[in-house]
């Protein structure tokens, strides 16, 4: 155990119970390197301890901004203009602002005008759009940087020779014969001249000797060319799903608009035409029985027509001659039906009369019915000179909408539904009910149809006592049933032909409902469009963005039966009256339809002869800005006199009624039934009812009601809900001071209004919630205002802020509650969010002028210093209150200990808080305040007129007014009396506040920020910019609200959750206002009451869920690098107690000095660390927690972690204010110790490089049996391990230099392949941006254990990023790439039993929950851990394209970095003792890279440092072990018979200096001779898709080297490299043979034994040959000559084994073998004469030891027992067991014995002999020139047992027909001597007979 260790364990061990310290313990022991990491910290703090972090504002002070240089200024504070004021216009739909014109106008019409048209206010943070929270990194923003991207050229997406490229143009220096002349023939047609083949291009520097070191520079300079700049990008983007610190500005309140449709009238054309006609389209839902639009009103007569009522009209107005409407319909439902109503000019006779010449008379009649016609034109032209005016109902139809939209729209809205995107994280929030369809089938929408054009035909007749709304929901319920009424009756024939489709975003010549030019008007004399005011079906939850106040007035029956007199053509005339005189009537009524815009009375359509008639009407009017209590509505009823007789008039009035309209203030609308008057009305009655018996006047039956109308307003200046009105009412009369007031029936004084208003502000609850939400923007200015204002009545000061603060939460929750629906997914309402962004303003300021003057402020709680004054000043003031107040009763400072009794009360614990903190008096920071708060006093009512709490100032002199100022005001800070009013607040409001603490948080936001602007407090230092006591507030309120977190956390997750967001982002908020070191000390408060409340947690996963998105948001601030000061060196800490890093210095590999402990601490989450990089500190704390065995809810925290880290990253790489390199290293700085993490955590990473063997694992890893005795701290996977060698090991040992103990296998859970590969793309960020020099001295001060799993980490950053071809991303189309490796780790867990039934049940149950047992979890996205995939099964060609176009660049760029770290630990080692075992690890992962499937980018950079490794240090492959020699030649080979020819030039280059450094050491190059034709042999032998030809031009550009290299021309070593190109060449053309016969085996196997024979004088390359012809046989399944080749091999073997030396238990050679084939006395060619055993690269394999002998031996008896020959069996264990023997090897021997016991148990069960037929031999002969060298050879084969002749001819005969053709090849079936004279000598002959013996066989 390290010293390091046991000093941390020390430090733990007394403050932890018993049965952590056995934890520990058991930790240490296992050797995990995780063991010591809780408590590891130069200050002896554990991780699960906050370190108070440094006082930021002090650093800065003492570290000015211009001592960084160029670019890293930026970095050391937040930039000036950080914090800026934006006046953003209102946007304004129309041309014209819409505002009232008039004088006059009262408050509440004056504060409503402000508000619709002031500017939005916004304190804009000008960087905040940098942060991850509002520029997230997404699948889109990743797609977009990567454009541009090279495409990456890999050898397995490689198609064939790419000789179009410009590197393989033959250069005719470098090829000694025309290139013409080389045959490209695979053939076995001759040995190809090498000397003709076209050489690849040669590297021009390769042959120069250069110094080492200008070499690495020059790989160096290389290598960053042309290099991706920002890694992450070509990672997939961060799960959205986790990103909690994702935030987007609300939308700008608008106005609100449902599905939007257009309808166009086109034409209306009746059978006859003798008189004009009128039109109204109005929208009516059934089910809700409710009309929802108004009316539009619509004139479709020709000229001729309108020409006749030229006597009634004005010039028609441009707006009343519209054609098309715009309908909105908030709720589409399929009940919906558009209505049209026809009306004519009143005429004699009732409506059937009149529909009767339309009913009759056709078209196709008019010849026949001229003379009709004529009179009923010449009638109709009478009745509109003398009743134009007038109206009456004619005809009426319906359309049903749900028709329309689903026959015109099915096709696109299915189109529509497939190419829907899943949304995103600020796409998803719940529609609102505005948004919502009805459910079920009822679904319903009208926005994206394809425009239908109607042809309606027939109308039906109005029906005189049928009219009214009611009558028509029941005719147009019965239209839609399949047995309508309707359709029995007689239609009146007509075609109006109308256009349907959804309405443009934004049409042209468009008029609002006022009548106002809607943008864009292109032409104010273009035919208009109208937009028609719905009357959504039910609630709309919207506030009121513009002036809009309009009143419709709906007539619905009169009941003159009691009427005397002629009273039968009733029409009734309505007028706005301002008075009482008639000329006051209004010009305020709408027009309809060619006529005048406005008029000043409008009149009912009539129903002839009708005493008791109902209307349909609808009167819009235009109500006037300010209605006073004259205004009222005068209707007078007329009887109208149809035939014209003489003295008669032509209306006569018959009664008369009014409607007053304001009440007691209030505008009066709804149902109402009045009574007539006979008379006029006398003077002075508007002030009054018809419902008042004014004495002398006579009314309608008896004074009863008997006309009923319905009053409605739309209207944004009047709620229209009487606890709103009355509200709004007080607020005015307080503002204006008008007393007294009569409020109802009562007169309000001074001395009564505070009670009423009290009592309004608590009755705001009771307010209906359409007209709050609507007014809600009102109510909470009005409410700021009464909390920073406070009303001054009769010269007292009215203290509202506790029952406005109250007011405003009960409002807030009402809001939210009627919002629900709409919430986003942080359960914020967008409507309020939208006011605080937007509409929220301090009461008093004007924004306009934010560099004016700001009010004259008296603040003795503010501590701002004014420009000259002393500080003694505001010493002394600050130890006073201000005692202006009149109503303070209590002592200066009593109000705080009143609220620290309240909050002792309400057991708020403020240990936390600032008391406890540097902060607090007396403390390090203290900042400037008054003296302590908790001096005793009497504590009494300071709650409720908590003025003097607060910082306040009086405006002017209370004394003396000036006259610029009559009214005395006390002004408030809203921030500071919001934090003391939530601090101080009651159970059931601090209720409220909490469901919506994030409203209240950003409004305080606001309110700062605006008070630092509009105050010009930017300048003043931070900790001078807001009192302390307000500082005070805000530590209690975060300390009550972290606790509120904690203690809900287990019932209430939901509001656990939000609360935690709303507090994260409150302080990371506050981090651009306040001193940042303050915010920082209220973090550490936060994660104090998290780590108490840890210890008792029954579910500590949930908690540490919630800690890790607080630090996530926190970490999500724009500045979040400055505020890690990473321009600060780190110091190291001046604690008396040595660092425990320091301890460890004697443990530092390479310096002989002590480790630097600066740099150490840089690299682990030290004290130091985490003290000055504060935020840093934490995140990488809470991944480090997260990442320790035994942490709870493991998987989840894995995966929040890690992507909080990479989310970060990403934001880094896109943030153009660290695009350069130097800025971009100090921002890696922050994350040093993810590299130490991440190798500490190696062992339960998942291993990507177990898969199946696509690439040969480092297997020597295998071949040691003691255990490395490195590290015993830390355990490695050994799959991983492979890949390492050396360490200071025992001799001999070949285990890896960080090899834990075999049984300390991974402990813990592990992480996902998902987790795993993210961490490891963090970690190559780190490595790709940190500073070389600093990674290099850290390497430096590593230990060698470290530096080993460092090293195996860099390996796993290969496998995790290996290419895996564009072949596999088709293959896996349907699937991700993530859920796939998850899946397979998941898999590999259950088949290897490394996880067992329950824990993987409860593992699962807590991933799918960590927030315990929620019975609605399922339904709650932010809790839910599923989530669909965002890949599309059926990807296109261009996608997958793309696809393998960035994992190509991911993976050369993983690969690349991984060569930059290596190229630093070389250098790090040059001069280390330990370097060999270091240098050999890293060569193996060099190797590893070389052999893993790499672009051809990377290849050439890789062969570079190969190359430099080799030339620097030659003894790693040429002394002792020759693995890693073979391994490199291999590979080189490899790439040499690579399709693309830069990788070629790279890898022929590599073998030749290779080549070259071995002739320089020995002056021969036997080692790299041997391996390299061993290896070709082994790379033909086993590689399918080897390419002969490549390789050939391969080895003459080696050739081309050696005779172009001018320093070793006097020496043997061309002719050595000749020698051996031309052997390696006639290997390849053995090989163009066998690939010749790769069809055929017999001839394969032949080949292979001539191949293997000819090799007798180099026994590794025979042994090779061997091992590949057995290997092809067992394929075959001929297991008895697979068994005979290894019975060959092992004999070669021991024939090496007794020259070496003279062992009794080893075989005495190849004689010993004899027994059981003859035929191995070939091997004993082997001897003195032939070879040496010690020269240098012979018999160096592994095979070539006695471990390697009693291998093949077993392979031999394996390949015996499977083919039958058990007798051989015993002959080869005979020769095998007194090895074993002498080796004691008893595990072996028993199961050695075992095998025999079971061989000769089988030759006696089968002693009878027809069990073991062995084969069946015939003797096969060739004859023709057709066969080439064959021709005339005979050869005996071996079949299967019992295989009949006619079998092994016809399948002879069928594989040479394929070959040579049909009617070619014949077969001679007898025995008889082949005369060959007689045969055809253009055919080739076959005969094929049984032998008369098996002698003939061969083994081979």
């Amino acid at each position: 155990m390290a010293v390091a260790e046991r000093r941390a364990f020390a430090h733990k061990i007394n403050r932890t119970v018993a049965a952590e310290v056995r934890k520990q313990v058991s930790r240490e022991r296992s050797g995990s390197p995780h063991s010591s990491r809780r408590c590891s910290s130069s200050l002896g703090v554990p991780l699960t301890e906050v370190i108070e972090p440094l006082d930021f504002e002090d650093v800065l002070l003492s570290r000015p901004p211009d001592a960084e240089p160029g670019p890293l200024r930026d970095l050391v504070e937040f930039p000036a203009d950080d914090l800026e004021l934006l006046l953003q216009p209102r946007e304004c739909r129309t041309t014209e602002p819409g505002i009232p014109e008039d004088g006059k106008l009262d408050a509440q019409v004056r504060a409503a005008l402000e508000m619709y048209t002031e500017d939005w206010i916004i304190a804009h943070r000008r960087y905040q759009h940098l942060s991850a929270a509002y520029s997230p990194i997404t699948l889109e923003t990743q797609r977009e940087r990567q454009k541009g991207l090279t495409r990456q050229v890999f050898e397995q997406d490689a198609s064939g020779d790419e000789r179009s490229s410009p590197d393989d143009s033959d250069d005719p220096r470098h090829s000694s014969g025309s290139p013409d002349d080389t045959p490209r023939s695979s053939g076995a047609s001759g040995i190809f001249d090498l000397r003709n083949l076209a050489a690849d291009s040669l590297l021009p520097s390769l042959l120069e000797r250069v110094a080492p070191e200008d070499v690495d520079r020059r790989n160096e300079a290389l290598r960053r060319q042309h290099r991706s700049r920002a890694l992450l990008t070509l990672y997939p983007a961060p799960d959205e799903d986790e990103a909690v610190e994702r935030c987007s500005r609300p939308e700008p309140p608008r106005e609100h608009f449902g599905q939007r449709i257009l309808v166009k009238c086109l034409s209306l054309k009746f059978e006859i035409e003798i008189e004009p006609i009128f039109g109204i389209l109005a929208l009516y839902d059934v089910r809700e029985k409710k009309k929802i639009s108004e009316n539009f009103y619509f004139d479709l007569n020709s000229d001729s027509m309108k020409g006749l009522l030229r006597a009634h009209g004005t010039h028609p107005a441009i707006s009343t001659l519209a054609r098309s409407a715009i309908f909105s319909v908030t709720y589409p439902s399929p009940d919906i039906f558009l209505v049209i109503k026809l009306e004519k000019v009143l005429q004699q006779g009732d409506i059937s009369e009149c529909c009767e010449p339309y009913m009759v008379m056709k078209e196709v009649d008019t010849a026949k019915n001229k003379e009709k016609l004529e009179k009923l034109r010449l009638a109709a032209e009478q009745f509109c000179t003398r009743l134009g005016r007038y109206r009456m109902p004619f005809a009426w139809t319906a359309v049903h909408l749900a028709n329309i939209v689903s026959s015109a729209g099915q096709s696109d809205r299915d189109s529509d539904s497939e190419g829907e995107r899943r949304p995103t994280w600020t796409d998803r929030r719940r529609r609102g009910p505005q948004d919502r369809t009805s459910s079920g089938d009822d679904a319903c929408s009208f926005s994206g149809f394809r425009p239908a054009t109607l042809t309606v035909t027939n109308f039906f007749k109005q029906e005189a006592e049928r009219l009214s709304d009611e009558d028509l929901f029941k005719f147009l319920a019965d239209m839609r049933r399949p047995t309508s009424l309707l359709r029995r009756l007689r239609p009146v024939t007509a075609q109006l032909k109308i256009d349907i489709s959804p309405a443009p975003e934004n049409p042209h010549f468009c008029l609002s409902p006022e009548l106002l030019h809607v943008k864009p008007y292109p032409d104010p004399r273009g035919r208009p469009t109208k937009e028609i005011l719905e009357f959504p079906a039910r609630e709309v939850y919207a506030p009121h963005t513009s002036y809009r106040n309009l009143l419709y007035v709906y007539p619905h029956s009169l009941n003159f039966s009691s009427r005397q007199g002629s009273v039968r053509n009733l029409t009734v005339r309505v007028q706005y009256m301002a008075g009482e005189d008639p000329s006051q009537a209004l010009p305020v009524i709408f027009g309809k339809s060619s006529c005048s815009e406005f008029t000043r009375e409008a009149f009912t359509p009539v129903v002839y002869h009708n005493k008791s008639p109902e209307f349909y009407e609808e009167l819009k009017l235009r109500l006037p800005a300010c209605v006073t209590e004259n205004h009222h509505l005068l209707f007078t009823f007329y009887h109208v006199s149809c035939q014209p007789r003489p003295g008669t008039a032509l209306e006569t009035p018959v009664g008369f009624t009014w409607i007053p309209l304001l009440q007691h203030g209030r505008l009066r609308t709804g149902p109402f039934c009045l009574p007539v008057s006979v008379d006029q009305p006398p003077p002075s009655y508007s002030v009054l009812t018809p419902d008042v018996a004014l004495p002398g006047m006579r009314w309608v039956d008896g004074h009863k009601g008997v006309f009923s109308v319905e009053l409605t307003a739309v209207s944004s200046v009047h709620p229209q809900d009487p606890y709103l009105d009355k509200f709004f009412t007080l607020v005015h009369v307080l503002e204006e001071g008008a007393f007294p007031f009569r409020l109802k029936d009562a007169v309000l004084s001074e001395s009564t209004v505070e009670q009423e208003l009290r009592a309004s502000l608590v009755a705001l609850r009771l307010a209906s919630p359409e007209p709050l939400v609507a007014f809600s923007h009102h109510v909470l200015d009005k409410l700021v205002r009464l909390v920073v204002r406070p009303p001054i009545i009769g010269g007292q000061i009215v203290n509202l802020g506790r029952v406005a603060f109250e007011a405003m939460a009960h409002v807030v929750s009402l809001v939210h509650r009627s919002l629900e629906a709409a919430q986003d997914a942080r359960g914020h309402c967008p409507l309020l969010a939208a006011y605080v962004y937007y509409a929220f303003r301090l009461p008093g300021t004007e924004p306009s002028l934010p560099g004016g003057a700001p009010p004259v402020t008296l603040q003795p709680a503010t501590l701002a210093h004014g420009p000259g004054r002393p500080a003694s000043l505001y010493l002394a003031r600050s130890k006073s209150i201000s005692s202006s107040n009149p109503d303070l009763a209590v002592a200066p400072g009593s109000v705080d200990d009143e609220v620290s009794r309240i909050l002792a009360s309400k057991g708020i614990d403020r240990s936390h808080s600032w008391v406890n903190s540097a902060y607090a008096p007396g403390g390090s920071k203290a900042v400037l305040r008054r003296a302590p708060p908790y001096c005793g006093a009497d504590p009494r009512q300071a709650i409720d007129r908590s003025s003097s709490r607060t910082s306040s100032y009086l405006e002017g002199s209370s004394s003396t007014p000036p006259a610029t100022q009559p009214r005395p005001t006390v002004q408030k800070l809203l921030h500071e009396e919001l934090a003391l009013q939530w601090v101080v607040s009651g159970s059931a409001v601090r209720e409220a506040v909490l469901q919506h603490a994030w409203f209240f948080f950003q409004l305080m936001v606001k309110s700062m920020a605006l008070h630092l602007l509009l105050g010009q407090k930017l300048d003043t230092p931070r900790k001078l910019r807001f009192p302390g006591r307000f500082l005070d507030d805000i530590a209690a309120l975060v300390g009550s609200v972290g606790l509120e977190v904690i203690t809900r956390v287990h019932k209430d997750v939901e509001l656990a959750e939000h609360l935690n967001a709303s507090l994260a982002f409150f302080l990371s908020d506050l981090l651009s206002l306040v001193d940042r070191g303050f915010v920082f000390s209220l973090v550490r408060a936060h994660y104090k009451q998290v780590a108490t409340r840890l210890q008792s947690a029954p579910n500590p996963a949930v908690l540490l869920t919630l800690r890790m998105d607080f630090t996530r948001i926190l970490c999500g601030h724009e500045h979040y690098v400055t505020l890690n000061l990473p321009c600060c060196p780190l110091s190291p800490p001046a604690s008396p107690s040595p660092s425990v890093s320091s301890t460890t210095s004697q443990s530092s590999t390479f310096s002989s000095q002590a480790p630097d402990p600066k740099v150490i601490s840089m690299f682990e989450l030290s004290g130091s660390f985490r003290q000055q990089h504060f935020l840093a500190g934490l995140l990488l704390t809470e991944l480090a927690l997260a990442l320790e065995p035994e942490a709870e809810g493991a998987s989840l925290l894995h995966k929040k972690a890690i992507s909080a880290v990479h989310s970060l990253l990403c934001g880094h790489d896109a943030d153009p204010r660290y695009a350069e390199a130097t800025v971009k290293a100090r921002v890696a700085e922050l994350y040093l110790p993810l590299l130490s993490l991440a190798r500490d955590t190696l062992p339960r990473l998942h291993d990507f490089a177990e898969g199946p063997g696509q690439r040969s694992r480092l297997a020597s890893m295998l071949d040691s049996d003691t255990e490395g005795e490195g590290d015993m701290g830390g355990t490695i996977n050994p799959s991983v391990a492979m890949a390492i060698a050396g360490g200071p090991l025992a001799p001999g040992s070949r285990a890896s230099i960080s090899q834990g103990p075999a049984t300390a296998a991974r402990s813990g859970c592990a992480l996902s392949a998902e987790s795993s590969r993210t961490l490891l793309v963090c970690v190559l960020w780190v490595l790709k941006n940190a500073e070389p020099a600093l990674l290099q001295r850290w390497a430096a001060d590593l230990a060698l254990p470290q530096l080993g799993r460092l090293l195996d980490l860099l390996y796993l950053c290969l496998a995790a990023f290996e290419y895996k071809g564009k072949k596999a991303f088709e293959r896996i189309n349907s699937l991700t790439f993530k859920k796939s490796l998850d899946m397979k780790a998941r898999l590999e867990e259950a088949i290897l039993g490394t996880i067992g039934a329950r824990q993987e049940m409860v593992r699962r149950s807590r991933e799918r929950s960590p927030f315990g047992n929620q019975e609605n979890v399922r339904w709650r996205k932010s809790v839910t851990h599923w989530r669909q995939t965002s890949d599309r099964v059926d990807k296109t060609k261009d996608e997958m394209e793309h696809e393998a176009l960035v994992d190509g660049n991911l993976a050369t760029e993983a690969s690349l970095v991984v060569l930059d770290t290596l190229e630093i630990i070389v250098q790090t080692v040059m001069l280390s003792e330990a370097r060999e075992s270091i240098l050999g690890a890293v060569l193996k992962v060099v190797l590893y890279s070389l052999g893993s499937a790499q672009s051809a980018l990377f290849l050439q950079h890789g062969l570079a440092t190969q190359r430099a490794l080799v030339s620097k240090f030659p003894e790693l492959l040429f002394e002792e072990d020759t693995e890693l020699c073979a391994d490199l030649c291999l590979r080189l080979l490899r790439h040499c018979g690579s399709r693309i020819s830069a990788i070629r030039t790279h890898a022929s280059a590599s073998l030749y200096l290779l080549m070259r450094q071995n002739f320089e050491i020995g002056n021969n190059f036997a080692r790299v001779k041997m391996q390299v034709t061993m290896s070709l042999s082994s790379l033909v032998g086993t590689t399918q898709n080897f390419s002969e030809e490549h390789l050939r031009r391969s080895l003459k550009t080696i050739l081309t080297y050696a005779e172009e290299d001018v320093g070793l021309r006097d020496s043997t070593f061309a002719e050595q490299v000749q020698d051996l190109m031309f052997n390696l060449h006639m290997i390849l053309t053995d090989t163009v043979k066998m690939k010749e016969h790769q069809e055929d085996p017999e001839m394969l196997i032949d080949l292979m034994y001539r191949i293997a024979r000819g090799y007798q004088g180099s026994p590794d390359l025979r042994l090779t040959w061997l091992q590949n012809m057995a290997g092809k046989h067992a394929e075959l399944g001929n297991h008895a000559e697979a068994a005979q080749c290894m019975v060959h091999a092992a004999a070669l073997v021991a024939e090496y084994l007794a020259l070496l030396e003279d062992s009794r238990h080893l075989p005495v050679g190849c004689v010993s073998f004899q027994n059981i084939s003859s035929n191995v006395l070939e091997e004993s060619a082997i001897s003195d004469d032939i070879l040496s055993p010690d020269e240098e690269g012979f018999c160096s394999g592994k095979h070539f030891t006695e471990l390697g002998l009693v291998g093949l031996l077993e392979q031999a008896a394996a390949y015996f027992t499977m083919g039958g020959l058990y007798e051989a069996v015993n002959e080869v264990y005979k020769t095998l067991i007194p090895i074993l023997e002498a080796h004691r090897d008893y595990k072996k021997l028993a199961a050695v014995h075992g095998k025999l016991q079971e061989a000769f148990t089988k030759i006696m069960h089968q002693s009878s002999g027809w069990e073991r037929v062995f084969g069946t031999y015939f003797r096969v002969g060739f004859y023709g020139a057709r066969f080439g060298d064959l021709d005339e050879q005979e050869f005996v084969y071996k079949e299967p047992s019992i295989t009949k002749l006619a079998e092994i001819s016809h399948r002879l005969e069928e594989f040479y027909t394929e070959r040579f053709g049909e009617d070619v090849v014949q077969i001679i079936k007898d025995s008889n001597p082949v005369d060959k004279t007689k045969l055809d000598p253009q055919k080739g002959w076959g005969p094929c007979g049984r032998p008369a013996s098996p002698r003939c066989v061969y083994w081979g």
